[in-house]
């Protein structure tokens, strides 16, 4: 690659592994080359001028996670920016939405050196344009650039032979913070005993901060100098054991967490139980006062179950189809517009007003919101966390996945299951699952393939968008019975990868 000057990106996608997936550009460390990611930042940039979003002389943002490849990439990036003619602007290693935060604030382009929640040997990065993040029809605009290589120099591995130090932080934190002291309230967590859980999060002291200005105790547990993937979606069982016992142990009214890039909230109740992050995103809805909610279509469907919105609407998943569910809803007229994905990520779309206090919008994925609403709302109504999940209709879900699962051989399956008529694909499924949860009487094909059944129980088959994994969804009345579908389902799964 660095032997011919010019480098198409969807050429380079193909050849690195290095692809778009739900939350920006991922791919193994090994593969994310200096070069590779000096090529994709370099992509951005040159998309972003063809919109007027950019031009040189011009600030970009930039910030990273915890993981130990993030340091390399960014510098990686940073010289990507230069040879754009841009100036980049460092704001540390700091929660992605913090730094979208900030880009928002001063109409500038940016990006996060982040794998999320995927292991360490994986990472990624995920672009903002000046005032949201890159949607679909922008992947394609970048995927469509011609990037000149001669502006890097790189050895025969592809790595910087001479890479600068990153520039010296700015603080973005502090607005961040205050954003949600001045929406809350200084006392609005008075009285309450919070853990965080801080592990290799980057957001991890922001969260205590955080409690603590707002009146809150904080326990801080589980710090790692080492980086530990935790999914919001798929929590490890480690971290299932470990909630327990530090509810337990230290009294503790809830406990808080996030993925590692901190814009996928964690939070347990007072007996250490994980929220899903679909009921989180419902709960902070409601306390918001949204009248327009949109999520994915894994979503729970306690959401339209709980008769709290006036508008809901179902989109793929992914942050971008969220944003332009939400944006359509705008276009509409709608007010009280807001949206969140199952991880429990929730978006911002409209100003929203509690107490006589105004939030304004934030369109990305923000971990923290969705978890002060729920304490806020239980200390406001004098109850426990579990105390407002009792508020919700009875459904609970449930995800885990397969890892190792090449995407080919997902969609293969998926495609087998979808072939011939409606009445030709209920009995295929059926097939597949019928001994799991009975008779299928719909299927929703808008992300992967969900299957609702007679007993109102959901299975939805996805492969992921970041990994080589097979997700599973499902849903069920107890939490119990989700499990279960959700275990028995996996079963059927594995086989799949048999000869």
């Amino acid at each position: 690659m660095t032997q011919n000057p010019l480098v198409n990106i969807s050429d380079l996608m193909a050849q690195s592994g290095v692809a778009f997936g739900t939350s920006g550009a991922r791919g193994p460390v090994v593969a994310m080359t200096d070069a590779v990611c000096f090529a994709y930042a370099a992509g951005f940039l040159q998309h972003m001028a063809s919109l007027g979003e950019f031009s040189p002389g011009m600030q970009v943002a930039l910030a990273g996670d915890l993981r130990p490849s993030t340091p390399r990439i960014l510098a990686a990036c940073a010289a990507a920016i230069e040879a754009q003619g841009g100036v980049p602007l460092f704001c540390g290693y700091v929660p992605s939405p913090a730094l979208a935060l900030h880009a928002f604030s001063l109409k500038i382009p940016s990006l996060m050196v982040t794998g999320s929640h995927i292991p360490d040997d994986r990472n990624g990065i995920k672009f903002n344009r000046v005032a949201g993040e890159v949607l679909k029809p922008d992947e394609l605009g970048m995927k469509a650039q011609q990037v000149d290589m001669r502006t890097g120099d790189f050895d025969e591995a592809g790595a910087l032979r001479q890479p600068k130090p990153l520039p010296e932080a700015v603080d973005v934190t502090r607005a961040y913070i205050q954003r949600y002291v001045d929406f809350f309230g200084a006392n609005s967590l008075s009285g309450m005993r919070v853990g965080v859980y801080q592990h290799s999060a980057v957001g991890r002291d922001i969260l205590v901060t955080l409690c603590e200005a707002l009146g809150g105790e904080v326990k801080v547990l589980g710090r790692s100098a080492t980086f530990i993937p935790v999914d919001t979606e798929a929590v490890r069982p480690e971290d299932v054991a470990l909630a327990r016992q530090w509810a337990a142990e230290h009294k503790l009214d809830a406990i808080l967490s996030t993925d590692g890039d901190s814009d996928r909230p964690l939070i347990a109740d007072e007996h250490g139980e994980w929220l899903r992050g679909d009921v989180l995103g419902v709960l902070c809805a409601h306390y918001l006062g949204a009248q327009c909610v949109a999520t994915p279509v894994s979503s729970n469907t306690a959401l339209e179950k709980s008769g709290w919105f006036a508008h809901t609407a179902r989109t793929r998943i992914g942050s971008p189809y969220v944003i332009e569910a939400m944006e359509t809803a705008l276009q509409q007229g709608r007010p009280g517009v807001c949206g969140y994905e199952a991880n429990g990520g929730f978006l911002l779309m409209s100003p929203m007003q509690v107490h006589g206090r105004e939030l304004a919008p934030l369109p990305t994925r923000d971990a923290v919101l969705p978890m002060l609403a729920v304490l806020a709302s239980a200390r406001a109504k004098a109850c426990t966390v579990s105390a407002l999940l009792g508020a919700l209709p009875a459904r609970f879900t449930c995800s885990d996945r397969i890892q190792n699962f090449p995407t080919a051989l997902s969609q293969e399956r998926l495609a087998s299951l979808q072939a011939g008529s409606g009445a030709e694909q209920r009995q295929a499924f059926e097939q597949a699952f019928g001994a799991v949860s009975g008779t299928v009487t719909g299927l929703d094909a808008t992300d992967g393939l969900r299957a609702t059944f007679a007993n109102e129980e959901v299975i939805h088959l996805r492969p992921s968008g970041n990994a080589p994994e097979l997700r599973c969804y499902t849903e069920a009345p107890t939490a119990a019975r989700a499990a279960q579908i959700n275990a028995a389902a996996l079963e059927v799964l594995a086989a799949w990868r048999q000869p």
